[in-house]
């Protein structure tokens, strides 16, 4: 027989026996319910999976014709850049005024300077954080009538590191460096910009002081024939009406040589706005010359486009970071792990806070991820694809834009060369004409009307020629950038 006594002991340790079984059992479910609810968040994270994504695939592979339509124009040397197109020194001269001082190309150059900032932004997200920290805290107690003041000073170390599981770190790196790259291309589709645009307004300055010229002479022209048709009215030979015919030339010639002076001094404060400056018509004081046109720049093949053009090259590398920002705000479904570590020591006396003997640490692991949101973080990443095929569609438009300039540009060339030469065999008949119908007239021969058309017909005939050099000149400048010519 086994003692009473001894068998209550037995049950008494049978029975805390099975009150720690069940303890341990209790913590053990616990457990197993955070982990069953961490694995719950990451499967309803995982039920919107990310779209696979071609369009970057797609951009590389973008099928083009093998030639231009308009490549009958025979093929020109390469050169290097826009300035090379032309010798001229003022020219570049100009251009050069402009890359430094244009508030245009400086604004496109902060934007730049901009996104190298958000690059190095975006590589500080995948490094740890570190924090020094101090406090200093004075209290008093008052306990059975007796006052207790106390001081705590403490200083310590914190680090928090996120740490990028599911690679929506790294993805957010890859946006900001494909942004990145996009602002240096717009960098230098602005220079080419503003080197074209500095290139053409030269040509119009030009262009408008030989017009000025022309009509001055045209002025004085008219002058001429109304004083021989006044003549002719004095002697007889010559009625009311031709003298009439004559003065009204006269008068519409002196309005135009009016309207000249104002072209050419929009034209002066046009090319001095571009260099930054004052918008004085006096900038440019002195008339120049047409530069000499040198054979300019082969038009190569389409698919030079993708990689000469900057605009194209911005375009391309917006679809990169649109695609990647499509990872992250997928990758923003999951749930984020992150580290946090502090510490540090702590004292009662400031002046012991650095050989303190007390020191405290800890180290601490989170996990966060959402469940319930209202579908914001579903509807970021829809946003984020519709973005994506808005940055496809517009490089598509942008390389649709950049073969158009190419056709138009090399179309025109030929056209222009055509009409150049034609407008000059027309100019030297023109100017025949009106020499012989006014050798006529000073001998009594022919009628004022005669004269005064043949006159119109020469000078108005340079004045085509002169704008069709200028479109010329200007269209080089055009076929250059369109071809993705360097500054």
């Amino acid at each position: 027989m086994v003692p009473s006594k001894l068998l209550r002991r037995l049950v008494l340790i049978q029975s805390l026996t099975n009150v720690g079984v069940m303890h341990e059992l209790c913590f053990i479910d616990s457990k197993l319910r955070v982990m069953s609810s961490l694995i719950f968040v990451c499967l309803m994270s995982a039920c919107v999976t990310k779209p696979e994504s071609q369009l970057v695939s797609n951009a590389e592979a973008l099928v083009l014709p093998k030639r231009y339509d308009a490549t009958a124009y025979p093929k020109l040397r390469i050169v290097p850049g826009l300035l090379q197109l032309f010798s001229d020194p003022r020219l570049e001269k100009w251009v050069n005024l402009a890359l430094e001082g244009n508030p245009d190309l400086k604004l496109t150059a902060a934007k730049l300077e901009e996104a190298g900032f958000n690059t190095r932004k975006a590589y500080a997200l995948s490094l740890p954080n570190f924090a020094l920290r101090g406090e200093g805290n004075r209290a008093r107690a008052k306990v059975a009538g007796n006052s207790n003041i106390s001081n705590r000073y403490s200083t310590g170390l914190d680090v928090n590191w996120e740490l990028d599981v599911w690679g929506r770190i790294s993805s957010g790196m890859s946006a900001v460096a494909a942004d990145q790259e996009a602002a240096n291309a717009d960098y230098a589709a602005a220079k080419q910009s503003i080197s074209a645009q500095t290139m053409q307004s030269y040509f119009d300055l030009i262009a408008a002081d030989k017009l000025l010229a022309l009509y001055n002479r045209k002025l004085s022209s008219f002058q001429k024939s109304y004083q021989l048709v006044d003549r002719r009215f004095i002697l007889g030979t010559a009625n009311l009406g031709d003298s009439d015919l004559a003065k009204t030339d006269l008068e519409n010639t002196r309005a135009q040589v009016a309207q000249r002076k104002d072209v050419r001094d929009q034209v002066s404060r046009q090319l001095s706005a571009l260099t930054g400056g004052y918008p004085d018509r006096s900038a440019v004081k002195t008339s120049f010359g047409w530069p000499t046109l040198r054979n300019g720049v082969n038009s190569g093949i389409p698919s030079d486009l993708l990689k000469n053009r900057p605009d194209v090259d911005a375009a391309y590398h917006r679809i990169r970071a649109a695609d990647s920002k499509v990872t992250v705000a997928h990758r923003d479904l999951f749930p984020r792990f992150t580290l946090t570590a502090t510490g540090g020591n702590e004292t009662s006396s400031l002046t012991r806070l650095i050989n303190s003997n007390i020191s405290l640490w800890s180290l601490t692991s989170r996990i966060t991820g959402p469940i319930f949101e209202g579908g914001n973080r579903r509807a970021e990443l829809g946003a984020a694809n519709a973005r994506a095929k808005q940055a496809y569609a517009n490089y598509q438009s942008t390389v649709i834009n950049a073969l158009r300039e190419v056709e138009n540009a090399l179309g025109s060339e030929r056209y222009l060369l055509g009409q150049e030469t034609a407008l000059q065999n027309a100019l030297a008949a023109a100017r025949r004409a009106e020499n012989r119908i006014r050798r006529n007239y000073e001998a009594g021969l022919g009628n004022v009307l005669s004269l005064l058309e043949s006159q119109r017909r020469s000078f108005n005939t340079e004045e085509s020629l002169i704008n069709t050099r200028a479109l010329r000149y200007k269209n080089r400048v055009t076929l250059a950038l369109a071809l993705g010519t360097d500054a």
